[in-house]
């Protein structure tokens, strides 16, 4: 989500936060016109070949309300980290609880009727969601950190073939902890989508989850397929790039918001990686990420980019390419990573130093409430009460000259005939 972002605040080993949220007004009706990327970037056609059925994803956030419209029967199983929430991960919680819904939504959302509502870009995948709370005043136990480790663990065990996290520690380090959870991870397969963080709300550099070996890094992008200035951070570890700005997504209580960010690029490349692991059921973690780096419409001056990764994400070309198998696994990167970097087994490490959870500012595009209501809204402000008022002040105005210019003209004519 992004001009104003909404930030996480939380006292923890260090800062982690949600990537992007901005509100902006969008009614049912216009929400399918409003997704670009799904004609633009060829999902439409790639559904001719896989639409993600049978595919597990899980949603490592702020929890998923199941009950909106567009995904029900998507939610298929969930489990709540924070230890305020509810046991299902479906209750928002934290700061920021309208996030784990849109972010779903758009990685799976089923529409509401045909041509309406949000359709994500696996409309045909299953999501797991597990709950993590951000914020100071939450009264969660568990740090963020150990929250985002539970959940790891958790979806591993409960099938998930991909885990999505629009979520960013705002450093490039990580905790021991987390080596083991995205150790396990790796070790069972599973694809680790995460987001690159968001210029405009001070990441100015790719943060962890997303500077982990093995994670797929996604990267935003503007309307005209550049780099997005204010919802997309650079780094050496970007893999692929996907729109963040102007995006649709549903809200806990069923609304709409146009929301800006890399949180909204990641669950559309999650989505695509189960567009691919349905097509290729038989392919491991590693080549489904190579399936699609390779076949990323390649952008910048080099190659892999620090704004662009490998490129564009083309899912057409991900689903129907032929593309050389690789042997690195993300456990082995990861497992070199360790070994390089860590102490030595039995030396003491100084503890992360504490940082507060800082809220991400995104731009903010208006919010729309599917409610009816008397009161103004954005929609209403921006396209009936404003220009409304502007047809009338310009009637007023003329109507107010055009009695000036006849007490004028009387007032000549009296004067004449005197």
């Amino acid at each position: 989500m992004t001009r104003r972002a909404v930030k996480v605040i939380a006292t923890v080993a260090a800062a982690v936060a949600l990537l992007g949220v901005g509100a902006a007004p969008a009614r049912a009706d216009l929400v399918r016109d409003h997704e670009y990327w799904l004609t633009e970037y060829g999902f439409t056609t790639a559904w001719n070949t896989s639409r993600g059925s049978g595919v597990k994803v899980a949603v490592i956030d702020t929890g998923v309300n199941g009950n909106v419209a567009e995904l029900r029967n998507a939610v298929v199983g969930g489990t709540d980290a924070s230890g305020i929430g509810t046991p299902d991960g479906q209750t928002p919680v934290g700061e920021d609880s309208n996030h784990g819904t849109m972010v779903a939504s758009l990685l799976a959302g089923r529409g509401t009727n045909p041509g309406d509502g949000v359709l994500g870009v696996a409309p045909e995948a299953s999501v797991l969601t597990a709950s993590v709370a951000f914020g100071t005043d939450t009264g969660a136990t568990i740090s963020n950190d150990d929250q985002i480790a539970q959940a790891i663990r958790w979806s591993v065990d409960n099938g998930a073939d991909v885990i999505n996290m629009s979520l960013t520690r705002n450093t490039r380090d990580w905790p021991e902890s987390w080596d083991d959870a995205f150790m396990y991870a790796f070790e069972n397969d599973v694809v680790v989508v995460a987001a690159a963080g968001n210029r405009g709300s001070g990441t100015t550099e790719v943060g962890a989850p997303a500077t982990i070996p093995g994670v797929l890094t996604v990267a935003g992008l503007d309307r005209d397929e550049n780099a997005s200035f204010d919802a997309s951070s650079q780094g050496i570890t970007i893999s692929v790039s996907a729109p963040s700005e102007d995006l649709v997504g549903v809200l806990p209580d069923g609304s709409y918001t146009l929301w800006n960010g890399t949180s909204g690029a990641t669950p559309i490349v999650s989505g695509l990686v189960a567009l691919v692991r349905a097509e290729f059921p038989d392919l491991d973690a590693a080549n489904v990420m190579n399936r699609i780096t390779a076949t990323a419409t390649p952008k910048g001056d080099e190659v892999p980019s620090p704004l662009y990764g490998y490129g564009v994400i083309d899912p057409v070309a991900a689903l129907t390419a032929e593309v050389e198998k690789v042997d690195t696994t993300p456990a082995e990167a990861l497992a070199e990573w360790i070994r390089v970097h860590r102490r030595a087994a039995g030396e003491t490490q100084a503890p992360a130093e504490q940082e507060a959870i800082v809220p991400i500012a995104d731009p903010v595009v208006p919010r729309s409430d599917s409610a009816k209501t008397l009161l103004p809204t954005p929609w209403t402000l921006a396209y009936i009460t404003v220009p409304l008022s502007l047809v009338a002040g310009f009637g007023i105005l003329g109507a107010l000259l055009g009695i000036g210019a006849t007490r004028h003209t009387r007032r000549t004519a009296r004067s004449r005939g005197q």
